[in-house]
């Protein structure tokens, strides 16, 4: 290896961020990550690759100077065998094809395990990425990955992971005590807004997250039910196996007259809310550092959060932390309702995020980590 290494990133949902002609497909907070950081590495001199899923696109098609290679389609094979093939063929192939100096990944799943095993065959570097609290506790890790055998090979992973990234201190101490495992605190990168683009905050309060149960959408629609003065507008798309609660919070919504149900808006899109919005609510019985918090602050967009990473949101008061819904109902009305008040946090999160998330200065930890393995392994091959 001389110079930069290349870097693959593995993320089967990772094209819908990428590439804008597939933004109807749902996306997540990692999926942006992982585009951010992609794109970030070729603007400074990396090969990047990414291994996805199959949207029906050609296989090793670019984007933003991002080589891809696809792997299986959701529903295709047989359940139970289709673990083995297409599902664990297909990645194994596409990781091939990326022929790959370092692989990335985020987010608990038997594909750590995967990347884990490729890597160890084949004299590569892994770097995992923690994607949610939950990712750092085995009883906690249940509750996102389904089968025990997932689970086991994410384990098997996690111990084989070159380098581990955590988003908190909270996480490092978690995979430390329940996982024997040290890492790294790296935090997340965030899209810059349009410093040109007049505001019209015409929005009391933004709700954006993936429609899942922990997620707790209900709380936000009964937090609309109990504002009536407000307005408040939810983006969340359909989930797998979550159907009947979009169905469900969806028939919610349309019942509130204060209450705009956007369903899934591509991310491209989604930016223009959080600069529309006066207060951003989240209501998540758990979350890992959500990308939502960021694109709320850097558009000076206070958070209201029962979850507070790493007591952040306290501390520097960037907006508040209730520890109730009747709480969450009294904060959500008197920040919306003072404009005083807010102006006053607003600046504070303009003033956070140019101080904690300079995207230059957050790349470095990237860069450092991605750089020390790659003069590790060179190192390896010149004792051979």
């Amino acid at each position: 290896m001389h110079g930069k290494p290349h870097v693959c990133f593995f993320g089967l949902m990772n094209l819908p961020v990428l590439a804008p002609e597939f933004e109807s497909h749902g996306i997540g907070g990692e999926q942006v990550q992982h585009t951010l950081l992609g794109r970030a590495l070729v603007r400074d001199g990396y090969r990047v690759s990414m291994v996805v899923g199959d949207y029906l696109q050609p296989d090793g098609a670019q984007w933003s100077g991002i080589r891809t290679f696809k792997t299986f389609r959701p529903d295709e094979g047989i359940p139970v065998l289709r673990f083995i093939h297409p599902r664990w063929t297909s990645i194994w192939a596409a990781l091939k094809r990326a022929d790959a100096d370092i692989y990335y990944a985020s987010s608990a799943g038997m594909h750590i395990g995967l990347l884990g095993l490729f890597c160890r065959r084949y004299g590569r570097k892994l770097v995992y990425r923690v994607a949610h609290d939950n990712d750092c506790t085995p009883e906690a890790v249940k509750l996102l990955v389904k089968y025990g055998r997932d689970r086991m090979l994410y384990r098997v992973g996690l111990r084989r992971a070159d380098a581990v990234l955590a988003q908190s201190q909270q996480q490092r101490e978690l995979l430390l005590r329940h996982y024997g495992v040290d890492s790294d605190i790296a935090a997340m990168l965030v899209s810059e807004p349009d410093r040109g683009a007049a505001t019209d905050r015409d929005i009391d309060v933004l709700w954006v997250n993936n429609l899942r149960g922990f997620k707790r959408p209900d709380l936000f629609i009964e937090l609309a039910r109990a504002l009536p003065q407000l307005r408040f507008h939810m983006i969340g798309g359909e989930e797998d196996g979550y159907a009947q609660l979009y169905r469900e919070m969806r028939r919610q919504a349309e019942l509130l007259p204060n209450l705009c149900f956007h369903g899934r808006v591509p991310y491209s899109r989604v930016q223009s809310f959080y600069e529309r919005a006066r207060i951003f609510v989240n209501t998540s019985d758990s979350e890992g550092f959500p990308n939502s918090f960021l694109q709320a602050w850097v558009r000076g967009t206070p958070v209201i959060s029962f979850f507070d990473p790493d007591g952040v949101i306290a501390r520097n008061g960037l907006g508040s932390v209730p520890g109730s819904m009747p709480d969450m109902i009294d904060a959500v009305q008197s920040l919306a309702t003072n404009s005083g008040a807010r102006d006053v946090v607003s600046r504070r999160c303009r003033d956070y995020m140019n101080l904690n998330y300079n995207n230059d200065m957050t790349l470095r930890v990237y860069l450092n980590t991605f750089d020390r393995l790659a003069d590790r392994t060179q190192l390896a091959g010149l004792a051979a």
